[in-house]
C-alpha cells in the first residue's frame, strides 16, 4: 500500500495560516480587507475527513486509491522523460490527479484562504470539511444502505448540535461532493437504488453543496473537475497559455473515451464510428484495460494531453453522466469543447463558464447524431478559421478558472477554481440572508429558497 501523506487534524494547521487577531490594530486591518469574505471551518471529528485518509485502502474496491492523496489531494508528480520530439508538458506543475479527489484539494486549499476566521461570528459562510464522496465510494456498491447512508446521518447529527448551525439553520454551510450530486440524493431505501441519501436529509436541504455536476437543485452548484495541472506561480500559467497558443494542431478533431453499449441513449458509438471514418481528420484515444497488462491509455496524463493540444475541436458527450471530467483537460489543452447536451456544460458550470456558450464552445444535438443526421467533421469543418482562432483564445483564457492552484502559493494575478467557487458562496448566502431579513419563511430548506 502506498502511504498517504497525513493532513494535519482539522483546525490545527489553519493556525499557520490565518492572520491571528491579538489587538484590535490587527483585527481592524484584517477586517477592511476581509469584510464579507470571512469563512469559518468546522472543526470536524476525524472520522468525517482524516481518519478516511489514513484508511485509504478502502476507498476503492477496483483500484488503490492512495496514491492519488498524497501532494494534498494532486496525486503523483508527472514527470517526462526527455525526449527529441516537443514536450507535451511544461516543466512545473503536473499531478496525475484523480477526478474524485477534490474534497481534498478543496480542504487543502481553504487551509491556506486568506480570511479563514476562528471566530464564527464574524464569518459570512461556514465550511464543513466532510469527505462525502470518498466515504460513499466504500460502500457505492454495496446492497446495504444503511452503511452508505450512516457517516452522513452522523455528519448532520453533529451540525445540528453546534451553535453555529442555530444562526441560519445551516443556511450559511457549505462542503464539496467529490462526486456527481445525484450520487447522493437517493430517494428510498430500496438495496437496488444508487447512492446515498445524504442530500435529501433536511438538514443538509439547507447547505450548499459544490460539486462536479450538479443535479439542478437550487443548493448544488457544479464545479471544475480537477485537472492535471496545479501551477504554484502565475508565470506558469502564462508560459503555459503561450504555448497552447503556439501549439500545431494536427487534427480538426478528437475522442478520448470509450462507447457506451449498455446505455441506450449514449451516443459515443456513433462518435466513435465517425472519428474513425473521418481518416486524418480526426484522432481517437480509445480508454479500455487492454490485455495483457490491463493497462488503460487514458490512466496516463501524457497520452490525455498529448491528443487534447494536437487537436482544434476536442468532442465531449455524455458517459456514465451528464458532465467528463475530459472537458476541463481539453480546456487545459487549449482545445475547444464540443458539446452535444447542454446538461454538460452551460447549464452547470455557471460560475466559471462564460454565459456565451458560443464563444468557447461548439453545439451539436445529440438527436442529430443519434439519428445519423450530421456530420460531425462537415459541422466543424464550416467554422471560419477567424472564428476559431477567436474561441480558442477564449477558451486559453479559460485556463485559471478551471485548474486548482498550489494551495500553499498564491497566483497573484489570476483567480483559480477554487477562488471563483467561495466567492460564488459567499455571494449566495448573502442573497439568503437578504431574503431571510426580508421576511421569507425560515422554515423553507435553501434547496426551496434558491439563491
Amino acid at each position: 500500500m502506498t502511504k498517504v501523506e497525513t493532513l494535519p487534524p482539522v483546525g490545527v494547521n489553519i493556525t499557520t495560516n490565518v492572520t491571528k487577531f491579538h489587538d484590535d490594530h490587527d483585527h481592524n486591518n484584517q477586517r477592511d480587507s476581509c469584510s464579507g469574505r470571512y469563512v469559518y471551518v468546522h472543526n470536524l471529528p476525524s472520522k468525517f475527513n482524516e481518519e478516511l485518509l489514513k484508511n485509504c485502502n478502502s476507498l476503492s474496491d477496483w483500484f488503490d486509491f492512495c496514491p492519488y492523496l498524497t501532494n494534498m489531494g494532486f496525486g503523483p508528480r508527472v514527470t517526462e522523460k526527455k525526449a527529441k520530439r516537443k514536450r507535451v508538458l511544461s516543466k512545473q506543475g503536473w499531478f496525475n490527479t484523480n477526478q474524485f479527489s477534490l474534497e481534498v484539494i478543496f480542504h487543502n486549499k481553504m487551509k491556506h484562504y486568506k480570511c479563514l476566521t476562528y471566530d464564527s461570528s464574524l464569518a459570512s459562510a461556514i465550511f464543513v470539511p466532510f469527505y462525502a464522496g470518498l466515504d460513499l465510494g466504500r460502500f457505492l456498491w454495496d446492497s446495504n444502505t444503511a452503511m452508505r447512508d450512516s457517516l452522513s446521518k452522523s455528519l448532520v447529527n453533529w451540525l445540528r448540535q453546534r451553535p453555529e448551525w442555530e444562526n441560519m439553520w445551516g443556511r450559511d454551510h457549505f462542503f464539496v461532493g467529490g462526486r456527481v450530486s445525484w450520487d447522493f440524493r437517493r430517494q428510498t431505501d430500496e438495496k437496488s437504488d444508487w447512492g446515498s441519501k445524504l442530500m435529501v436529509l433536511p438538514e443538509s436541504k439547507n447547505m450548499t453543496l459544490l460539486t462536479i455536476e450538479s443535479s439542478f437543485s437550487n443548493n448544488d452548484v457544479a464545479i471544475p473537475y480537477p485537472t492535471y495541472f496545479h501551477p504554484s506561480k502565475s508565470n506558469q500559467v502564462f508560459d503555459w497559455q503561450k504555448r497552447m497558443r503556439a501549439t500545431t494542431r494536427p487534427y480538426l478533431f478528437s475522442f478520448v473515451g470509450a462507447p457506451r453499449p449498455n446505455m441506450d441513449d449514449s451516443i459515443r458509438g456513433e462518435i466513435i464510428k465517425q472519428c474513425q471514418s473521418s481518416g486524418k481528420l480526426c484522432k481517437l484515444l480509445s480508454c479500455y484495460n487492454k490485455a495483457p497488462t490491463s493497462t488503460n491509455l487514458c490512466d496516463e496524463p501524457l497520452n490525455v494531453m498529448k491528443v487534447f493540444e494536437s487537436s482544434v475541436f476536442c468532442l465531449q458527450p455524455s458517459g456514465d453522466s451528464y458532465t467528463r471530467r475530459s472537458t476541463f483537460d481539453s480546456i487545459l489543452a487549449g482545445c475547444i469543447p464540443v458539446f452535444f447536451n447542454p446538461n454538460s456544460a452551460y447549464k452547470q458550470y455557471l460560475l466559471h463558464f462564460p454565459g456565451n456558450q458560443t464563444r468557447y464552445s461548439v453545439m451539436i444535438p445529440e438527436s442529430d447524431v443519434k439519428q445519423r443526421r450530421v456530420s460531425i467533421a462537415e459541422t466543424l469543418q464550416r467554422v471560419p478559421q477567424s472564428q476559431v482562432f477567436a474561441m480558442r483564445e477564449d477558451v486559453i483564457k479559460l485556463i485559471p478558472r478551471i485548474i486548482y492552484a498550489n494551495p500553499k502559493s498564491s497566483l497573484e494575478r489570476f483567480e483559480d477554481a477554487f477562488d471563483i467557487a467561495v466567492k460564488g458562496v459567499l455571494e449566495r448566502v448573502e442573497k439568503v440572508r437578504k431574503k431571510l431579513k426580508e421576511g421569507k419563511d425560515s422554515s423553507i430548506g435553501l434547496s426551496e429558497l434558491g439563491s
